[in-house]
């Protein structure tokens, strides 16, 4: 059986052996698209993380039995082609909640306290030169007594719920499926939540529901001292309002982690008034080495299952 991984370098160079032993492997650190029918030629199982399998793509490629998608999000699959085909698709589902969810509660805290800036000022020389033991050029804040408004309560969504609550926060969310649960929360309406809360944290898919979820409305309705964070899909916010919110002093902050594309080549957010106000990470959230060992172990779990199967 021969296994193609497209983009072997969103492993981190962790071990692979788990996933190498069970075929004839070949891994690529990237696929451009000109290369994808090239790399998975003749291959029964292809995993990829971000390398697009379009309908066309997945027409010419014959032998192609299993994708295994090294992420939860399966928006780079067309999954109703590779029914069509019969073609099997899986993802890895909950190997990041932890570090995603600490990401989020790490931008709070971040943004919060003034962390980068102080950082900064540290690291310039300001302190050394300072008359003043103390320096308060920006206020901070603490989470405790605040409200967390959590947009999407699936796994990742409870355990910022949990940490959140673990810092003296009440938490609320709302439902971005518009499924009505038992939860320990409070669910709110998009509205109510926004108004209200004084960190907002998105963790939903990107889908029909949710593109464009936050915008220049959305922002408007937020205090002027909340804290948006993102570690989702970046279409769910509109950039170029967010950009606007945080030099108009709209919202205190944001954080970042996701982008509407990936990399971000331009885009307002470069060009914020005060950086401070933003903080920004290249979509790495999940990738503590931790739970990249548990993709590797749900990946090679996948193929496993699927090779069962075929007996």
């Amino acid at each position: 059986m021969k296994i193609v991984f497209l983009d072997e370098y969103s492993v981190c160079g962790r071990s692979l052996e788990a996933i190498t032993q069970q075929g004839e492997y070949t891994g690529y650190e990237t696929t451009s698209p000109d290369e994808v029918l090239e790399h998975c030629a003749g291959a029964e199982v292809v995993i990829s993380n971000k390398v697009v399998l379009d309908a066309k793509t997945i027409a010419a490629l014959p032998d192609l039995r299993l994708i295994c998608v090294a992420a939860t999000g399966m928006n780079n699959i067309d999954l109703v082609a590779a029914a069509d085909h019969n073609i099997e698709v899986r993802n890895a589902v909950g190997y990041s909640t932890y570090a995603v969810a600490e990401t989020t509660l790490c931008s709070a805290l971040s943004l919060l306290r003034e962390v980068t800036y102080y950082n900064d000022f540290f690291h310039s020389g300001r302190y050394a030169t300072a008359e003043r033991i103390f320096n308060f050029d920006r206020p901070t804040a603490q989470l405790r007594g605040k409200r967390w408004g959590i947009i999407g309560l699936g796994n990742i969504g409870r355990e910022v719920g949990r940490l959140a609550e673990a810092f003296g926060c009440k938490v609320v969310y709302y439902s971005t499926s518009g499924t009505a649960r038992q939860e320990k929360y409070k669910e709110l309406s998009l509205e109510e939540l926004l108004t209200s809360s004084d960190i907002v944290s998105i963790h939903c898919p990107l889908n029909e529901r949710t593109a464009g979820l936050i915008g220049k409305e959305e922002l408007a309705k937020m205090k002027s001292s909340a804290i948006l964070i993102n570690v989702a899909r970046g279409g769910i916010v509109d950039e170029a309002a967010l950009a606007e919110a945080l030099d108009k002093g709209i919202i205190r902050g944001a954080a970042l982690d996701v982008f509407s594309s990936e990399p971000l080549r331009e885009s307002p957010l470069y060009n914020i008034n005060d950086k401070y106000r933003l903080l920004a990470s290249p979509h790495n959230a999940w990738s503590s080495v931790e739970a990249i060992d548990r993709l590797i172990g749900c990946i090679a779990r996948n193929i496993e299952e699927y090779k069962a199967k075929r007996k």
